[in-house]
């Protein structure tokens, strides 16, 4: 008989704590060489100085531990206990595991951004500490407990699809069809996930635990496939990159780093399909708890960060003086173009826009003019020390669509978001002569080195979702649809498809 393990409950904690706070600043080793092949091997301009913008930024993070993307993430822990463990304290390990989450979110020295909401159908208000976590527990044979810690954000999670497909019925089609379908508001490159099996909860999970497992396609194509599964993999990831959606939706060569597939038992009339993607924000890891006290992950190397040609990031670029900006100097702007920003730009996302809506639907003034006036779609971080702002970048475009007119209507001259906009969105901005610029995702903290003074304006109350004015200087943006309603989002991947 296997002898027991006693764990002590707050050990549990403040390993969930520091696991939180280690994946929020540093990527993993297995991600950074892949990502580092794609920007040495990238053909398309744009998508590489994309992909030299998470790298660059990435560095910072690690170097100034702070969260490498705003969107700090929604907490997903799969435990594995050992029938052997006890485990000692007079919480669930659902709550220590909860407790840790609200330790490594409200951190003093590194705050992260707290996204999660209660009452998600109707008041949707803020937990303020990113609690609760997603907690899934397996019991098993062993006198441990296993920990995979994920912080996974709202642009990819948005974007996980899931199907009951006809027992002849292609996986891989269906898969590549539904990527193709996704846009860019997962923020590629990154990883795609495909569970097959079981009932439709069960392939979501499959989905979602193997985005956790080390990307090893080098190494797959290297030794080539041993099983129809590895073959499987294989096909897609040449498939998916094949589409040419590249960093960022931008058009390129690598979407995906690799490509995970899980499958379990099913139904004989059944199959269950479920897709999850990674963002590039590719943050989880693995502990094991032993009954020796907390474990603590080792930070990598500093070398695994490849030195990134500034210069070559900034040469072609314009620079754009905001505060003079006009309908009529816009009109020049071409789909690609990458532009350094300097002026002042107010902030909003999917609160503050429904706000605006209700207000003005009321009669009231809003207590701000949108009149030839930027907005950037972002949710920052707290600062720290003597940050003006923490981490900011963008948030996904696509849930603004349906305020584009309201914010026409109001004077607003261009949007910065990420992703692309829908075509119903891209014929409005076109109409009104404005046009939509995109911010790098996962380039958050380089971002916000551009953000010389942040000044809050209104609905405080909102959290990060409140308006405030930045004043940027030579804050990097590429055009996406510019003021005739052509798309990078639709040019870009075309040209580069294969």
């Amino acid at each position: 008989m296997m002898p027991i393990t006693t764990i002590r409950g707050p050990d549990i904690t403040e390993t969930v704590r520091a696991a939180l706070q280690f994946i929020a600043v540093y990527h993993t080793p297995d991600y950074l060489r892949q990502l580092t092949l794609a920007y040495q091997n990238e053909q398309s301009p744009a998508a590489r100085s994309a992909i030299g913008q998470i790298l660059e930024s990435s560095r910072l993070a690690a170097t100034g531990n702070r969260p490498m993307c705003q969107d700090t993430g929604m907490v997903t822990v799969f435990a594995k206990v050992g029938q052997s463990v006890v485990i000692d304290g007079d919480k669930s390990l659902a709550d220590y595991v909860n407790d840790g989450v609200r330790q490594a979110y409200l951190d003093v020295g590194n705050p992260l951004r707290a996204s999660m909401v209660a009452d998600p159908i109707f008041a949707r208000r803020n937990t303020r500490d990113n609690t609760p976590a997603v907690t899934h527990v397996e019991t098993c044979v062993g006198d441990t407990i296993e920990l995979l810690i994920a912080a996974k954000g709202g642009g990819s999670e948005n974007k996980a699809r899931y199907t009951m497909l006809n027992p002849a019925a292609s996986v891989a089609d269906w898969v590549v069809g539904t990527v193709e379908k996704l846009g860019a508001g997962w923020c590629p490159p990154g990883l795609i996930s495909v569970g097959v099996g079981g009932s439709a909860e069960k392939a979501m999970l499959l989905a979602k635990r193997a985005l956790m497992d080390e990307i090893d396609m080098g190494e797959l194509q290297q030794r080539g496939p041993s099983s129809k599964e590895e073959e499987l993999r294989l096909e897609l990831f040449e498939r998916i990159n094949a589409l040419g959606i590249g960093a960022q939706g931008l058009g390129g060569l690598t979407t995906v780093v690799d490509v995970k597939v899980a499958s379990y038992p099913t139904h004989a009339a059944s199959k269950p399909v479920a897709l999850m993607p990674q963002c590039a924000a590719n943050r989880h890891a693995k502990v094991t708890l032993r009954g020796e006290g907390p474990v603590y992950l080792d930070p990598p190397d500093l070398d695994l960060w490849p030195e990134i040609d500034r210069s070559e990031g900034t040469a072609g670029m314009h620079r754009i003086d905001l505060d003079s900006l006009t309908r009529n100097d816009m009109q020049n702007w071409k789909p690609g173009d990458r532009l350094l920003l300097s002026g002042k730009i107010l902030t909003g996302r999917d609160a503050a826009h429904k706000r605006i809506a209700d207000m003005l639907s009321r009669g009231e003034p809003l207590p701000f003019s949108l009149k030839d006036r930027v907005i950037y779609y972002v949710g920052p971080v707290d600062p720290v020390g003597d940050e003006v702002v923490g981490p900011a970048g963008p948030t996904t475009s696509t849930r603004m669509d349906a305020y584009t007119q309201m914010m026409l209507d109001q004077g607003i001259l261009s949007m910065i978001g990420k992703a692309e906009r829908g075509p119903d969105s891209t014929e409005r901005i076109a109409k009104a002569g404005a046009t939509y610029l995109i911010a790098v995702g996962g380039a958050a903290v380089l971002v916000s080195k551009a953000i010389t003074s942040a000044r809050l304006i209104a609905f405080e109350d909102l959290g990060m979702e409140a308006v405030r004015e930045f004043e940027v200087r030579n804050m990097p943006v590429t055009v996406a649809v510019d003021g005739s309603g052509q798309s990078i989002h639709l040019l870009g991947p075309a040209r580069w498809r294969r």
